[in-house]
């Protein structure tokens, strides 16, 4: 191990030996660690893993709930509470693996492909709590960044506290600050549920009679058309003429004959 050592240092002079006298002690290699996440965060960065192009949507109604994390310990019971507490209709399934160690990014990768093969939620958090870089260093391996990268299920990464950042966040479809955030994020609450509903269904109410008003608007219009193209209405009209006509033919008549008298009686005079 790497360490820093605090302390003091004394000489001896007759065999030129110097010693330490340690009061503190830690390990390093946080800096080297800092540095292999800089040059794989700037690598995949590249590749255009963190493109916002390649992001899946968080669904809104999910029935199952993927989480990968520990089964013992706080993040679970977490996620557990607050997915209760919001909607006790959505299902926890809990994948188990370990969060830290040897070996803990193969077991995250081989979880993430079996929930994905096996189509085993709607959408997956990988989780676990605050911790050191060393302790969150899974979560920074390359394998794991690709896994998330390649699950066609969406993925909430939801590692460490809130200033903890990850490569698992970077190219996670979303990052969550906290595992109750990402529960929080994941599982929708029954009463927004209930409230999306009652909006669209007065929405939808709301369009069906304005729809249905402009239809009968459209159906009265077309009766107009049709009435008045229809062969009562032309019968109709007919008469109407035919009346028209025969009061102008009297009027010609009468006035004809009025002309007629005025000149037989002139004739009368003259006889």
């Amino acid at each position: 191990m790497k360490v820093n050592v605090l302390g003091s240092v004394a000489v001896f002079e007759r065999d030129g030996v110097y010693q330490i006298y340690c009061k503190a002690m830690q390990e390093d290699g946080v800096g080297d660690l800092y540095a292999k996440f800089k040059e794989l965060k700037d690598k995949l960065e590249k590749e255009g893993l963190f493109d916002a192009e390649h992001k899946k949507k968080i669904p809104m109604m999910p029935k199952v709930i993927g989480v990968l994390t520990s089964n013992t310990g706080a993040v679970i019971r977490d996620i557990i509470n607050v997915s209760t507490r919001r909607n006790p209709n959505c299902y926890i399934r809990l994948y188990p693996v370990p969060v830290q160690g040897p070996g803990a990014a193969e077991k995250i990768v081989d979880a993430i492909r079996f929930m994905n093969e096996h189509k085993l939620a709607d959408v997956l958090i990988v989780a676990r709590g605050g911790g050191s870089l060393e302790d969150l260093w899974p979560f920074n391996e390359e394998i794991v960044a690709r896994a998330i990268y390649d699950s066609e299920l969406p993925v909430i990464s939801a590692v460490g506290h809130e200033t903890d950042f990850t490569i698992s966040d970077f190219v996670s479809d979303l990052r969550a600050a906290t595992p109750s955030q990402a529960a929080e994020i994941a599982v929708p609450l029954e009463e927004d549920l209930y409230l999306n509903i009652k909006g669209a269904e007065e929405f939808l109410n709301k369009e069906i009679k304005g729809l249905l008003s402009k239809e009968r608007e459209k159906v009265k219009s077309l009766e107009k058309m049709i009435n008045l193209q229809s062969p009562k209405e032309k019968i109709v009209n007919s008469y109407i003429e035919i009346d028209n006509l025969k009061k102008r033919l009297n009027s010609k008549i009468l006035s004809k004959i009025y002309i007629e008298k005025e000149k037989l009686t002139g004739i009368n005079n003259l006889l």
